[in-house]
């Protein structure tokens, strides 16, 4: 077992809530101690829910993929219609792995009757049960079904992902997810279909990664282009272990400008006109995600369908309205979901440890992040858009690894990408004495750090205050 580390290489404080409104600062080990990385694999990955996957890879009775953290591979199996089972990815005679990662590929999937291990070819059930061992005589009757089955994993879902955990003491996947899975429950992702996912190796730690996208504070100084668009300021909020993020609103003459979601005015004289432009922006700029092709359009049709001096509020109403018949007429249903329901639901979660989730009445704009090896400077990192299609109209999808350009990306994940390499590197600056995150609208970062200080062992954020 690895010795915690303690991130504030001082007395540890406990951090309660009610203190994330207060300025905190914390230190660096946690992105760049090798220390503090080898210590997650003991502390963190094996006692956490982990996203590994969406229900849709594994549609029928045989198909599975494998989840890969740090030294440990989960292989997930449809065993039955409406049954998933989860198993190390290990032979337990000699300890080969029994399904091996493609090269370049972050995992592996496909189809399976029955799991044969490729050194001594001993066989296991989709049930992992061991049902063949070479010359089983040569251990005079000694190997037991225990022996000899694969080691289990807990798995569950929510919203159509696939949750594993290596814990089978672990409480129940509902009860980890807690405020956020009753928030979250009105978007049914479980309707949703990939739309396209990417991956990329890169040069910071994955919680660097996680952060640059668990905050709109950072818009302002980050994506310049946005700012003619709309107003970004930003609150955050604590769930437990989980945390919100939404737009504020700072001046009560902005409300619609500053609702707490997505589908919001924009910045202009004409709401007509800015509703478009903000989601064009959005559509064009973050990959084809953020919001939705129908929105889009619907959107740039608002100046023929309203007359000029409309008020910002009945131009909403109508171009959702608007956007909802065109999807209908297309075989897509909108979810049910009241203005009080997407109030508490922001703009964009995170799911801890490692996912993020930015969500729309129709779509959603997700984020994963994982170590890469033993290098707490590098990370594997994932990102992918969700949404309702038609049914049997999904387009097909793999993982597909991108290189981390505008091309690739879009340009603001390409802004963002420049950001993480930066900060990886100015963490080990000598000169750096610690995060000061905005205690209103970065509290969801902080609120992270407080759930990994308890889960690691180690020294809590601290108050600035003397």
């Amino acid at each position: 077992m690895n010795k915690p580390v303690d991130i504030n290489r001082g007395k540890p404080v406990e951090i309660g809530v009610e203190d994330l409104h207060e300025p905190l600062t914390y230190g660096v080990e946690a992105f760049v101690s090798p220390e503090y990385a080898k210590a997650e694999r003991e502390l963190l990955w094996p006692k956490v829910w982990q996203m590994a996957g969406r229900v849709e890879e594994v549609p029928n009775v045989g198909d599975y993929i494998t989840y890969e953290i740090g030294d440990d591979s989960i292989i997930v199996f449809r065993t039955a219609p409406d049954t998933l089972k989860a198993y190390h990815n290990v032979c337990p005679h000699r300890g080969r792995r029994l399904i091996d990662t493609p090269d370049g590929k972050n995992n592996a999937c496909g189809h399976k009757n029955k799991i044969v291990c490729g050194f001594h070819g001993w066989t296991f059930d989709l049930d992992g049960k061991n049902i063949y061992v070479h010359e089983p005589q040569d251990w005079k009757n000694q190997l037991t079904a225990e022996d000899t089955a694969l080691s289990k994993v807990k798995v569950d879902t929510w919203g159509g992902w696939i949750f594993i955990n290596m814990d089978l003491e672990a409480v129940p996947l509902e009860e980890y997810l807690g405020d956020a899975a009753r928030i979250l429950g009105p978007f049914q992702f479980e309707k949703m279909r990939y739309k396209w996912r990417q991956w990329v190796i890169f040069d910071c730690n994955w919680k660097t990664a996680l952060e640059a996208f668990m905050e709109p504070y950072h818009v302002a100084g980050t994506h310049t282009q946005m700012l003619e668009h709309g107003d970004y300021y930003a609150y955050s909020a604590a769930y437990g272990l989980h945390g919100v993020s939404g737009f504020d609103q700072r001046n009560p003459d902005l409300m619609m400008k500053q609702s707490s979601t997505i589908t919001r005015a924009g910045k202009g004289e004409d709401p007509r006109v800015s509703t478009y432009e903000l989601q064009n922006e959005i559509y064009t700029t973050v990959n084809n995600a953020s919001t939705t092709e129908t929105l889009v359009n619907a959107a740039r049709r608002l100046v023929d369908e309203l007359p000029e001096g409309t008020p910002a509020p009945e131009v909403i109403k109508h171009w959702l309205a608007s956007a909802r018949a065109d999807d209908a007429a297309r075989g897509v249903e909108w979810p049910t979901i009241t203005p009080e329901q997407m109030a508490e639901a922001g703009l964009a979660w995170h799911v801890f440890p490692n996912m993020s989730i930015l969500q729309g009445i129709t779509f959603a704009l997700c984020y994963r992040s994982r170590p890469y090896g033993d290098d707490p400077n590098k990370c594997i990192f994932e990102s992918y858009a969700i949404e309702r299609f038609p049914e049997g109209q999904e387009p097909k999808t793999e993982w597909v690894y991108a290189e981390a350009t505008g091309e690739k990306w879009g340009m603001v994940l390409a802004q963002d990408f420049g950001n993480m390499a930066a900060v990886q590197k100015g963490m080990r600056s000598r000169g750096f004495r610690g995060t000061l995150p905005n205690p209103h609208q970065e509290q969801k970062i902080t609120n992270f750090h407080r759930n990994l200080a308890h889960v690691m062992g180690t020294g809590s954020p601290r108050l600035l205050k003397k």
